[in-house]
């Protein structure tokens, strides 16, 4: 394993090394898109060897209560990561109580049957180690983490289990935590970043749960340790969760220790979350969140893409790195290096077991917006229009599998990639085909996604910034919604 290993981090530090340069020259200043050719220097041929490579692959283990147990020894340095996934995500809050999964994976930390919220920090703080319950708005799954020194892994996985297994949500500490929750929440509000997130995904999700990135102060303040409890009951459960344990430790012992400390944990049936989505995209339209005072605006546009698990995901991939993943792709470098409107613009989209959404964003000053505007939706004109030049391609193909072998180098990394492959239903040789998959990726895969997942005809544009000043620039480009900062709709 040490030589593949070792393969890994040549080939990334080569793939680095021979990362392209790139100068913006010849940009149209006509209202179409904005092409753009580029020169691209000190190139070097592709080492073949890194389309052919073959993962360390964990063992799995189902113990006899149903959960799903993957463990990859890694004798590279004397440290041990260790994962439980959960699926019960915020996708499964209840529609009047927006937050619950959140409030029951932060809680569980704040104290169990056993140990009170002191004593479980004091503990883990003893043992030099981490410890970390949390789930993202968005997701499907609720994730408790912890690492550490191998020699402790017997006691980190009593630390681990005791929070999973044996939670108090003791009344004091919630409020506590309520008080804390409420002030991020205001504080949320003034943010234009969550803003313009927010009614993004209002609009591509609908009704959806999907479309909630944030718990509200009414549900904050009316969550009890009983909504709590009968959460955790319900959902988590070791049928409905995977435990992944990478690190310097024997395989066959680390099972046992799991089997010690997780064997007790008893499954019982449950009912999945059911993940609707729009029946049908929402036509063009842009959102504008009025925000008086504002000295910039942030603009989002999006779409939604796919699901991890769908055979578009590795070309959107390579599109999107094309598109505005880094520094030298072309959101930046039109939009700041070329036309100075921000510091920066980028693209980016997320995955999951059902579609999430493919998203550029950019924060302008406010007289810019309309020149923005018109370079961002000529950027994805391009992309719809004109084939990649296979120089710059070839360049974004280069990054990403420097990128995947850098990570192969972290162990927490790789843990992680595991437990998507099983989470997200993907083939076991996924990762061995991966860095293939993405160098024979073709000018006619990019355009065609970027023709399916940036389609004028489907975008949705949130910009929150001064609606008097911006207002009629944006209605230029289309039907413009005005919203407060509350998220209320306000009158034409």
């Amino acid at each position: 394993m040490k030589r593949v290993i070792t393969a890994f981090s040549a080939l990334a530090l080569s793939a680095l090394m021979f990362t392209t340069s790139a100068v913006a020259q010849d940009i149209r200043q006509d209202k179409g898109a904005s092409p753009k050719t580029t020169r691209r220097l000190n190139r070097a041929p592709v080492n073949k060897e890194v389309l052919h490579v073959t993962l360390p692959k964990p063992t799995e283990v189902k113990l006899s209560n149903g959960l799903t147990v993957l463990v990859l020894e890694r004798h590279r340095v004397p440290t041990v990561n260790m994962a439980l996934w959960v699926n019960a995500g915020s996708l499964d809050d209840p529609k009047d109580l927006p937050g619950l999964a959140k409030f029951t994976a932060d809680m569980l930390q704040e104290g169990t049957s056993r140990r009170s919220s002191a004593q479980l920090a004091s503990e883990v703080d003893a043992l030099g180690a981490n410890l970390k319950s949390e789930v993202e708005f968005g997701s499907t799954y609720s994730e408790v983490t912890a690492s550490g020194f191998a020699e402790d892994a017997d006691k980190l996985l009593e630390l681990m289990s005791d929070v999973v297994l044996n939670p108090a949500f003791p009344g004091d500490e919630l409020e506590k935590y309520k008080t804390r929750q409420l002030s991020d929440l205001e504080q949320q509000r003034a943010d234009p970043s969550f803003l313009s997130q927010e009614r993004l995904f209002r609009a591509l999700y609908g009704d959806s749960p999907a479309a909630v990135l944030s718990a509200t102060p009414a549900s904050v303040k009316s969550v009890s340790p009983e909504q709590l409890k009968s959460f955790h009951s319900r959902l988590y459960l070791p049928n409905n969760a995977m435990l992944g344990v990478v690190g310097d430790f024997d395989a066959k012992q680390m099972v046992a220790l799991i089997e010690k400390h997780f064997g007790t944990w008893k499954q019982r049936p449950y009912t999945a979350a059911k993940i609707t989505l729009p029946a049908a995209p929402a036509a063009f339209k842009i959102f504008l969140v009025d925000r008086p005072d504002s000295v910039q605006t942030n603009i989002l546009a999006g779409e939604l893409a796919v699901p991890r698990n769908h055979p578009d995901f590795v070309p959107l991939r390579v599109m999107n790195r094309v598109l505005g993943e880094g520094t030298s792709a072309r959101l930046f470098m039109n939009l700041r290096e070329d036309k100075g409107y921000t510091y920066g613009a980028y693209s980016g989209f997320a995955s999951d077991t059902y579609a999430r959404p493919i998203i550029a964003n950019t924060e302008v000053r406010t007289a810019v917006t309309d020149g923005s505007m018109h370079e961002l939706l000529g950027e994805f004109k391009r992309m719809r229009e004109e084939p990649v030049p296979e120089p710059e391609l070839d360049d974004a193909r280069r990054a990403i599998v420097a990128s995947f072998a850098l990570s192969l180098e972290r162990s927490s990394e790789l843990l992680d990639m595991w437990m998507r492959v099983k989470h997200n239903g993907l083939s076991d040789d996924y990762w061995d085909r991966y860095p293939a998959e993405v160098a024979k990726t073709d000018s006619a895969a990019v355009q065609r996604v970027a023709k399916k997942y940036l389609d004028q005809n489907r975008l949705q544009v949130v910009c929150v910034g001064t609606g008097k000043e911006i207002k009629s620039a944006l209605q230029k480009y289309g039907l413009v919604d005005v919203y407060d900062a509350d998220g209320k709709k306000m009158a034409p």
